[in-house]
């Protein structure tokens, strides 16, 4: 009853109370001395009509009281409260047989009330139910005034008409009916999600709900429709949609509030408003927007959440580099970028009369449009630029503007820095002929001419020289100051190349032309009086080596190795390579570094030493073989800071350890190409040996005083190079697939073809030629990195197969390489084919059966959407027969013509409809060794186990399929079903062509 009571308080409409009414009731009742009506006063004063009746010693009773006529307004369902009290029979004597304890409830609908003499009939009445009580009375009760009052509520209807009457037949029962309420559920009006809803009255169906429609408060848009449902006893339920605040307000308390002055909000949503961004202000309330502080601004891509910014300061330290024929800009960034991280550089070029290039005292003109500038002239991310095809003794002002993307709005001055360049040092050689002055058996005096008035001052000059007959193998060098020098250490009768260049304040010009002089005979007489002094000088050096050596390890013995490398040194040093030293064709020669007996002179030779104090490492980018990768600046003396990735060795390092983690740095130390990583320098030395040797001889070396001195430090050893800011070419591919076109993939094809190029020439072979070891910096261009395949790990997936001794990563090597650990730069060449795959496909992966795919004739397939000229390039470096490869050389020239002619590449490979009639001519299409080999090449790999349970397990099986086969084993996606039945098509024209001349499959 308590739970009722709560509920019809909130959800109720009371159509009678009969507690509350003040006047009579006007209630009939049949016959008229059926039921007494009895009126009380309570406490307060207000009347209480009861309603009783009591003749139960009478049997066959059928007394009636009916109420007065109820409107039921918006009701479809009523439902009656009764409160009542009821005797006990048992208690009553002599009723035996006509005492009852039930009363029954009927109803009676109707449009208008009855007239006051109608005739009650009831008959013309609806049975709602037989009311009994829960808790009757005794003669007890009645003494003790303790009186057991009953409640039940019952449900009336439907009633469709506009009104009702109630009526009660007794039967027999002493009763009283102390209170009567009629009322009917709703659902009551409220406010959900930003919607409000009215009062709603449920279906007469109980079973079913109410939908309805909310409308959204005020200062709100509805997101989805706002919906609720009104249930049969009158509860809200199953919310849908919702309404959000809309700009420049937000929620609170249900509502939607204006934002304060101080505040916005730009988006409709159900946010709170934010505070204005740095720079920025709002004065209003209900602000959608915070406008920019005097001097600040805010770009039109730029979200309003974003503070205001301001153009950048000019940068900083603008300095130029000529060189020969190129012309280098380099500069720092700003020192205030705006509060901008979009900050990009314009180069913009005056050319000058006058000596200085003063563009404020002189004329000054645009410079010509034939200048080029690598990469390019406007929006620069990186802080250097190369100028090319300028011209000579000219004079050039280069502003370099930074820029973001705040530049241009308001009255914000450019931001500027200038340089005037002056390129009379520019030019050709300026060494003339070269003379011979003299030759001996080991010597040769050269001198040469000057150029009349050179531009600059020379500094000095480099002389670099080899035997003709090792032309490929070493080259040496030596410098002087004069225009004349004196060669020595040559080999007697043997005719060497010369070449020359100068050295001004500027940089290196170019070389003078070959010249090609011979050293003397040697004289017989004086070979063998050597031979007799060689014979002799050997014996008593070589007592007294064993002596010192002897005392060397039982003092220290670290420094044996160190003393025999330089005993060693002088007398390759004529048949090695050294750092720098370039030939006249502009190619350097490789020298293994395994060569040296010690390596580390190798280091020594091929790489510069820099003072770790230079280095300032920022953050951990990865991790080697060896240790830490880490990303940092290096900052030499005189010198801008350059960004640099460094290799770290880890502490506790063995010798040899260390020895290997420098071989990649001794490689790198002697190649010089863009499409190479370049090798800014090592930290080595981790431990130094600075000792002393003095000899006294007394008694024609019969005694021998020896002093050592040992003194070992501990550095930190360090490989450093440039930093690439895209890192592997491979994962750089995969996070951005299709987003570069076809010709941007054959540039960066080039640029790995150039690099490889370079490294052939030198007569290098990489043998780990892979998109992974190929690294990309912020223009896009590819360089070739990772030298030291040697070292693979043993935990290394990629070296699954083992010959003569080492692992290899068969999945890009070449099958004599595989078979016969046979490596040249053909196998770089068949390598160099599987990146292209790569680079097309972005993703590579096969199995280990490839070994002997490729002995029985299988090739990669070619990845969707290849042209058909590239896939061609990458069979043909997939040859079988390694002389049958191209060279790099012709795959560079075959590259430039592609990207010379971009229509050769719009025919791609699944787009072949037809093939040639010859085998000969046939272009190779890929054949494939299984079903999941060949979803992989159209990335339709989802689908294998479909065939596979479908029984489609082999090429002649799914060669016959129709779009029908490819719905019914569950290809639903109308595009996928598209690219499967397209390559179908081309797989079975080649099938039949291949059956028809007569291979098998």
């Amino acid at each position: 009853s308590l739970w009722v009571g709560a509920l019809q308080h909130v959800f109720a409409l009371v159509l009678l109370d009969t507690t509350t009414v003040l006047g009579e009731l006007d209630w009939k009742t049949y016959p008229v001395n059926g039921w007494d009506a009895i009126t009380e006063m309570d406490e307060q004063n207000r009347p209480i009509h009861t309603f009783q009746v009591c003749h139960v010693m009478e049997p066959n009773q059928n007394n009636w009281l009916r109420s007065g006529w109820i409107q039921r307004q918006a009701a479809q369902r009523v439902y009656v409260e009764l409160r009542f009290t009821l005797r006990d029979c048992n208690s009553i004597p002599w009723v035996s047989g006509t005492c009852k304890e039930t009363f029954n409830l009927f109803y009676l609908q109707t449009d208008e009330p009855l007239p006051a003499a109608t005739r009650f009939r009831p008959i013309d009445y609806a049975k709602v139910d037989t009311i009994a009580a829960d808790e009757s009375f005794t003669q007890t009760d009645l003494g003790d005034r303790v009186l057991r009052l009953n409640t039940e509520v019952r449900e009336v209807g439907p009633v469709t008409q506009k009104g009702f009457y109630l009526a009660f037949q007794d039967v027999g029962a002493c009763i009283a009916l102390v209170s009567v309420k009629v009322f009917y559920k709703r659902c009551p009006s409220t406010l959900r999600n930003l919607a409000a809803f009215p009062d709603t009255v449920p279906h007469m169906d109980s079973s079913s709900l109410v939908e309805v429609r909310g409308a959204c408060v005020e200062n709100a848009e509805e997101r989805d429709t706002p919906k609720l449902y009104c249930g049969a006893d009158g509860d809200w339920l199953v919310p849908l949609g919702r309404c959000v605040c809309s700009i420049g307000h937000e929620e609170m308390d249900g509502y939607c509030r204006a934002c304060r002055p101080g505040f916005f909000k730009a988006y409709a949503g159900n946010t709170k408003c934010s505070k204005c961004p740095p720079h920025s202000s709002s004065h209003d309330q209900a602000a959608t927007i915070c406008h920019c502080d005097k001097g600040f601004y805010r770009a039109i891509k730029d979200p309003s959440t974003m503070a205001c910014t301001r153009p950048p300061s000019a940068p900083r330290n603008l300095v130029s580099l000529i060189n020969d024929t190129a012309l280098f800009l380099q500069w720092m960034p700003p020192s205030d970028t705006g509060g901008r991280k979009d900050i990009t550089y314009n180069i913009l070029c005056q050319r000058c009369d006058g000596s200085d290039g003063d563009s404020s005292v002189t004329q000054c003109e645009p410079c010509e449009p034939d200048l080029r500038f690598i990469p390019r002239p406007l929006g620069l991310t990186g802080t250097s630029v190369a100028i090319l095809d300028f011209a000579m003794h000219a004079n050039y002002t280069f502003h370099v503007e930074a820029v973001n993307g705040v530049t241009g709005l308001g009255l914000a001055v450019r931001s500027l820095a200038n340089v005037s360049v002056n390129t009379h040092q520019a030019g050709p050689a300026l060494v003339g002929v070269v003379r011979k002055d003299w030759a001996s058996q080991n010597s040769i005096a050269l001198s040469w001419s000057e150029v009349e008035q050179p531009p600059l001052d020379i500094v000095d000059y480099e002389v670099k020289y080899y035997e003709k007959e090792q032309e490929q193998l070493s080259y040496s060098s030596t410098r002087t100051k004069t225009p004349s020098v004196v060669v020595t250490g040559l080999r007697p009768s043997t005719v060497y190349v010369f070449h020359v260049r100068a050295r001004t304040a500027a940089g290196y010009t170019a070389y003078s032309p070959n010249f090609e002089f011979a050293t003397a005979a040697e004289d017989p007489d004086i070979a063998d009086q050597g031979q007799v002094l060689v014979v002799v000088t050997a014996s008593v050096g070589g007592f007294s080596l064993l002596v010192i050596l002897t005392l060397f390890l039982l003092i220290t013995g670290r420094c044996q190795g160190y003393i025999k490398a330089r005993m060693k040194s002088e007398e390759k040093r004529r048949t090695r390579f050294h750092s720098g030293h370039v030939p006249f064709s502009g190619i350097k020669t490789y020298v293994d570094p395994d060569t040296y007996e010690d390596p580390t002179q190798a280091v020594e030779e091929f790489a510069k030493e820099i003072d770790p104090s230079y280095i300032c490492i920022e953050r951990v980018i990865g991790a080697g073989e060896f240790g830490e990768v880490c990303s940092g600046h290096l900052r030499l003396p005189g010198r801008m800071g350059i960004a640099v990735a460094i290799k770290t060795l880890k502490g506790g390092y063995m010798e040899q350890q260390r020895r290997e983690f420098l071989r990649e740095a001794s490689i790198m130390g002697q190649f010089n190409n863009p499409n190479i990583i370049r090798l800014e320098g090592v930290v080595t030395k981790s431990k130094f040996f600075v000792c002393l040797l003095v000899c006294v001889c007394v008694c024609l070396c019969v005694f021998t005083s020896v002093f050592f001195f040992s003194l070992s430090v501990r550095r930190p050893v360090m490989i450093v190079v440039e930093y690439m800011e895209n890192g592997a070419l491979d994962s750089f591919l995969r996070t951005r697939d299709g987003q570069f076109t076809v010709l941007q993939l054959v540039g960066m094809l080039r640029g790995i073809a150039v690099g490889m190029t370079y490294l052939s020439e030198m007569g290098y072979v990489h043998r780990d030629l892979a998109a992974r070891n190929i690294l990309v910096d912020e223009n896009l261009v590819c360089k070739v990195s990772d030298f030291g395949m040697s070292r693979v790990l043993e935990d290394d997936t990629e070296a699954a197969y083992t010959a003569t001794g080492g692992k290899i990563p068969i999945r890009w090597t070449a099958p004599e390489a595989i078979a016969y650990g046979k490596f040249s730069s053909a196998s770089d060449v068949w390598s160099y084919g599987i990146v292209m795959w790569e680079i097309q496909l972005h993703v590579y992966s096969c199995s280990p059966q490839v070994i002997l795919s490729i002995e029985e004739g299988y090739r990669l397939p070619a990845p969707m959407g290849c042209p058909v000229t590239l896939h061609q390039l990458m069979l043909h470096c997939w040859q079988k027969e390694s002389t049958q490869r191209p060279c790099f050389n012709d795959v560079l020239a075959f590259l430039d013509k592609l990207i010379i002619n971009p229509s050769s590449l719009l025919t791609l490979v699944n787009d072949v409809q037809s093939f040639p009639d010859s085998p000969e001519d046939m272009p190779d299409y890929p054949l494939f060794i299984s079903i999941g080999d060949w979803l992989d090449s159209i990335k339709m790999s989802q689908y294998k186990n479909n065939f596979l349970a479908a029984g489609y397990t082999t090429l002649d099986s799914i060669s016959t399929m129709s779009i029908d086969d490819i719905r019914r084993i569950g290809v639903c996606l109308i595009g996928h079903q598209r690219r499967i039945i397209s390559s179908i098509q081309s797989l079975r024209l080649q099938l039949h062509h291949i059956q028809q001349s007569g291979f098998q499959v």
